[in-house]
């Protein structure tokens, strides 16, 4: 029987990446084809992790997998992310034989009403949702990420849940290490977002680095020089080397 044909939710960061890495790891049970991935046109910008296009583009060449961008607004309500959701499934259906799938995956961790959302909002699309990496305990997955060789830069920072400090460091055993108990290894509650430019998931290094780091409100440009005002979040931008 012929391997499952997938694609997976890609949202810069090491979760997706890993939950990428998970499949490809099984090629008799699954056949990666592509990643997909949530962007603000207005800063050209993954949307909340807040990774420049540049560095997506990237990331899928060293992948070797095709990108299919779903473009929101900026601010974009939950109506809008769901017919631009919509839109993009009806484009996955209609790719050519060779590139089209029956399942998309991704990469959460164990938030229940997170998962159950998916699920509805592809339930009768004729997609069926896949969590590779769903009830993994963070700590003990963090720590294997690391010792795979991936290397990912934290790149968005909720300052009212987890050190803004923290904003353009390397995701490394020190930086799990100086975590405050109650964040996430992985950031899973939304206390911070990476963007992965190594691993085993890729042909070879993405060559990007930490820049320099901005507040900002969550998914707006993270380059911009505006003052801001209500809740932000800490960027740290990424510089081509």
């Amino acid at each position: 029987m012929p391997p499952t044909p997938i694609l997976v939710s890609w949202s810069s960061g090491k979760d997706s990446a890993w939950a990428l890495h998970v499949l490809r790891q099984e090629p008799e049970t699954w056949e990666v084809r592509g990643i997909f991935t949530t962007v603000t046109p207005a800063f050209g910008r993954v949307s909340v992790h807040g990774t420049p296009r540049w560095t997506l583009d990237l990331q899928a060449r060293h992948l070797g997998l095709p990108l299919y961008e779903i473009e929101i607004p900026y601010p974009c309500t939950n109506d809008a992310y769901e017919d631009a959701t919509r839109a993009f499934l009806d484009r996955a259906s209609a790719l050519p034989a060779g590139l089209a799938a029956s399942h998309l995956a991704f990469g959460d961790l164990f938030l229940e009403d997170v998962r159950a959302y998916r699920e509805d909002l592809l339930a009768g699309t004729g997609f069926t949702p896949v969590f590779p990496i769903w009830g993994s305990d963070t700590a003990h997955l963090a720590a294997t990420m690391i010792d795979s060789g991936m290397r990912a830069i934290v790149n968005a920072v909720n300052p009212a849940l987890a050190p803004p400090e923290a904003a353009g460091r390397w995701f490394d055993h020190e930086l799990l290490a100086e975590l405050p108990s109650g964040v996430d290894p992985l950031g899973e509650n939304g206390e911070f977002h990476t963007c992965v430019v190594d691993g085993p998931m890729f042909s070879s290094p993405v060559p990007a680095v930490p820049g320099r780091i901005v507040t900002r409100p969550v998914a707006t440009d993270a380059s911009a020089d505006e003052e801001v005002a209500g809740p932000v979040c800490v960027y740290a931008d990424l510089v081509r080397v």
